[in-house]
């Protein structure tokens, strides 16, 4: 498995390079890729994680949409080794790969938020998640209800995963350099008598609408949706925002609606 000069990174792609080896050992180590695994990594750009989890995997799916770093990962892997799927992570079926699927990857940051919400979707059949995102994301990922991170991605993402922030990367890891600090982060799906909410749709539009004007009170945002009598009945006060509620307290009103 050769390695090759890093090539150009495509800004419309939100590519950086993860070039320190120090930060990919820590990273591999986090991941702790067994022999075992249905691994798949998402975005493996020219391989800097995909060789190390190689030296412990006996194969590796990968996701890659730029056809440049394709080729590259053709040149550099053999097929028995490495599956490469030409594809967009964001339309990708992933439930191809089975049950007790581990995903892991350096995620551009442009996408980081519509992906997770698209691997969310696969929650039943995922073991786990580990990520490197920005660490703003990863902040929000985590924040708990009345903090300034706390918002829809915190609440979509906690009613079904258990994150857990692992460690912060700084930019000088990278070439090129990102302009922001990034996080690796891990997620565990709940077992399915611990999601809250008893229908996904109904949930989402909840949050979408709590969120969507966050200066407003839940009696303005969920107008139309939730009345006085209902609020009451739940106990919860009309003139609190979105962003006071718990994970819980946003199922209670999506399953009672």
């Amino acid at each position: 498995m050769n390695s090759a000069p890093l090539p150009r990174a495509k800004k419309s792609l939100g590519q950086h390079f993860l070039v320190d080896s120090h930060t990919i050992a820590r990273i591999v180590a986090a991941i702790r890729p067994e022999a075992g695994d249905t691994m798949v990594e998402i975005g493996p750009g020219p391989g800097a994680l995909t060789r190390p989890l190689l030296d412990k995997l006996p194969h590796l799916q990968v996701v890659e949409l730029d056809r440049e770093m394709v080729a590259r990962l053709h040149e550099s892997f053999p097929a028995e080794r490495l599956t490469i799927h030409q594809a967009d992570a964001l339309a990708f079926d992933f439930s191809q790969f089975g049950d007790n699927l581990r995903v892991v990857g350096n995620l551009p940051y442009n996408i980081s938020s519509p992906l997770l919400f698209h691997l969310a979707g696969y929650a039943g059949q995922i073991r786990d998640l580990c990520f490197m995102l920005q660490k703003e994301v990863v902040d929000r990922m985590a924040a708990a209800p009345d903090t300034p991170d706390y918002g829809r991605l915190s609440v979509m993402l906690q009613a079904r995963f258990r994150v857990e922030k692992l460690f912060v990367v700084p930019p000088g890891a990278f070439r090129p350099p990102p302009k922001v600090d990034s996080a690796i982060v891990r997620l565990y799906p709940l077992p399915p008598e611990a999601v809250p909410y008893r229908d996904a749709r109904v949930f989402a539009d909840v949050v979408a609408r709590a969120f969507g004007q966050r200066r407003k009170t839940l009696r303005n945002t969920l107008k139309g949706l939730v009345d006085a009598a209902l609020f009451e009945e739940l106990g919860i006060d009309p003139i609190r925002r979105g962003e006071t509620l718990s994970v819980a307290e946003f199922a209670r009103l999506a399953n009672r609606l």
